[in-house]
């Protein structure tokens, strides 16, 4: 499962959408087009991509503490708050994230659970300090028990930075770990995934974008975002594996707002029982059970 933050499907606009402006070989080359609000329904013999509900019946522009915990969990978490909150899970979820996180689900039947993200040590510092508010994915790991990834994981190509390539680490954090190339990382990430029952990465970058944040590396990370995606997406074991990529809310397909938008989450399965997969799924909250029951 590769989650990412904040990507809807929005207008054909070649000045807004960067999908239109800068081109997406994921999409251009997988579907022979880039879906747009008029064409989001978009098939490829094993690979299906379609427009899903992040407004979930409720007023206001989606989030992502709810839309998260709606996805990770299958609840409509922002009927339980009573409105669309985020960043991080609302005060009311906790107890949904603590007993039914995709994790839980997993584990509860015996199986192998992964979470690929590392973090950096300021991250496990924030930690100690005692402070709690983390994101919907940190959380349900911390209320689940699950081994958070760091720094000497990466070294060991044992996980992936929420960047993809390390570059960002060294630059901001000023790390020493070698960059390595989108292709690289995303057959890391199935080598990972390959000794597990559900493995989980996220890339949150796209949100930081959406915002108007880091606008002076957003053609490295789309391009790296793209690139990641088309190598997953190209070299994945068909017969073996399922592969679900969604989002939370839009933002990201729309440039011309810094906050998000009521479009649809993107949505793209692929894999043994993508078409299964795709067909269950309509809203946020229906991707965790169509995981449970096809790809238990």
């Amino acid at each position: 499962m590769i989650f990412i933050d904040g990507v809807g499907i929005g207008k054909p606009d070649k000045e807004y959408n960067p999908f239109f402006k800068f081109g997406f070989r994921t999409f251009t080359e997988l579907f022979n087009t880039i879906p747009h609000l008029e064409n989001s329904f978009l098939t490829n013999y094993s690979i299906y991509l379609k427009p899903v509900d992040a407004n979930l019946g409720v007023d206001g522009l989606p989030q992502s503490g709810t839309g998260q915990v709606s996805i990770f969990c299958g609840t409509n978490a922002a009927k339980i708050v009573g409105a669309h909150f985020g960043p991080f899970p609302h005060s009311k979820t906790i107890d949904v994230l603590r007993d039914k996180n995709i994790f839980r689900e997993f584990i509860d039947r015996k199986k192998k659970v992964f979470f690929a993200n590392a973090y950096p040590k300021i991250f496990f510092d924030y930690l100690k300090s005692g402070k709690t508010r983390l994101s919907a994915t940190s959380l349900s790991c911390k209320l689940t028990g699950i081994r958070l990834n760091n720094a000497t994981d990466l070294r060991r190509a044992k996980a992936l930075t929420a960047e993809i390539t390390n570059e960002r680490w060294n630059k901001k954090l000023n790390y020493n770990i070698p960059v390595i190339s989108a292709k690289a990382a995303a057959r890391r990430l199935l080598r990972i995934a390959s000794d597990y029952n559900f493995t989980l990465y996220e890339f949150f970058l796209t949100d930081h974008l959406g915002h108007g944040r880091i606008k002076d590396e957003f053609g490295k990370i789309h391009n790296n975002l793209d690139e990641f995606l088309f190598e997953l997406l190209t070299k994945y074991d068909k017969d073996k594996m399922n592969i679900v990529i969604c989002s939370d809310h839009g933002n990201y397909e729309d440039l011309s707002v810094k906050g998000h938008t009521r479009n649809p989450a993107l949505f793209i399965a692929a894999g043994k029982h993508a078409k299964l997969i795709a067909d269950s799924v309509n809203d946020l909250t229906q991707i965790k059970s169509a995981i449970i029951e096809y790809c238990m």
